[in-house]
């Protein structure tokens, strides 16, 4: 519960920014990080200025021109983002946090139930036309962000897409990847837009439609199904994603999968 005890231990007056690593969470991450070659001109930045830019740009939701002087200069840290996006540094921190936390939690590295759910965001008036769509049931001109998560919420796979994708279709795409990395995965729950034999087939993972109540009308937390939602709300608090403001949507999937490690790495650390 945000408590003012929760907020005091949480507090980082010390930090020129609340979005700032820690010594402790940089010690955490700098493992899981590309170290700077043997050959070639030494990096003029250390990287740990560079992500805490990027932390910037994604907790307070500004433009990267409009990047505080403290930091980098915003082009070097833009570059670096793309960088380690398309290198897929952000997908391989979450995995690692993933399977610490879970240990950490006293359970299996690599889990065997799922949550699948699909978040549609509204445009921010950038990218390729092509690269983005119209959800008619939310009523939504952006894109889809897929997400596969453990029984407890942490992010196990996510995907980008244009709005008018179908949940179904991002769903399978998601479970089929999750065989790679998450082997074990044998049973997943998913609300009524994954049913029917092209989610159901697609592997060998059981998933089971969760319904609402004979009845019922308007909002009612759903069982399981209200973990992934929750994580939503969490990953939401960063105004980087409140809006999809990325060009490309690999920026976007970047984006949303850091917010995810980003909270695993602040959980283990109070721990440590």
């Amino acid at each position: 519960m945000w408590t003012p005890a929760a907020r005091a231990e949480l507090a980082r007056e010390s930090l020129p920014y609340a979005s700032s690593l820690t010594d402790t969470e940089w010690a955490l991450i700098a493992p899981l990080l590309p170290e700077p070659s043997r050959a070639g001109r030494p990096w003029r930045w250390p990287l740990r200025a560079i992500l805490d830019g990027v932390q910037y740009v994604l907790r307070s939701g500004c433009a990267w021109r409009h990047l505080p002087l403290d930091f980098p200069p915003w082009s070097t840290v833009h570059r670096w983002f793309l960088r380690l996006s398309k290198a897929g540094v952000f997908e391989r921190l979450a995995h690692a946090l993933t399977m610490a936390d879970r240990e950490r939690a006293g359970r299996e590295a690599s889990p065997t139930g799922a949550i699948l759910d699909a978040q549609a965001t509204r445009s921010g008036g950038v990218g390729l036309k092509g690269e983005r769509g119209y959800d008619p049931a939310r009523r939504v001109v952006g894109r889809k962000r897929h997400a596969l998560t453990d029984t407890d919420g942490r992010l196990l796979l996510a995907a980008v897409s244009t709005a008018d994708r179908h949940d179904s279709h991002g769903g399978v795409a998601l479970l089929r990847a999750s065989r790679r990395l998450w082997p074990f995965l044998a049973h997943c729950f998913a609300d009524q837009a994954y049913q029917g034999e092209r989610v159901g087939n697609a592997t060998a993972i059981t998933v089971e439609i969760v319904r609402p109540d004979k009845g019922q009308k308007g909002f009612a937390v759903q069982p399981r199904r209200w973990v992934i939602e929750r994580t939503f709300g969490w990953i939401a608090r960063c105004r980087r994603l409140a809006r999809d403001y990325e060009a490309i949507p690999s920026s976007a999937l970047a984006f949303f999968v850091l917010a995810a490690a980003m909270i695993l790495v602040r959980r283990l650390t109070q721990t440590l």
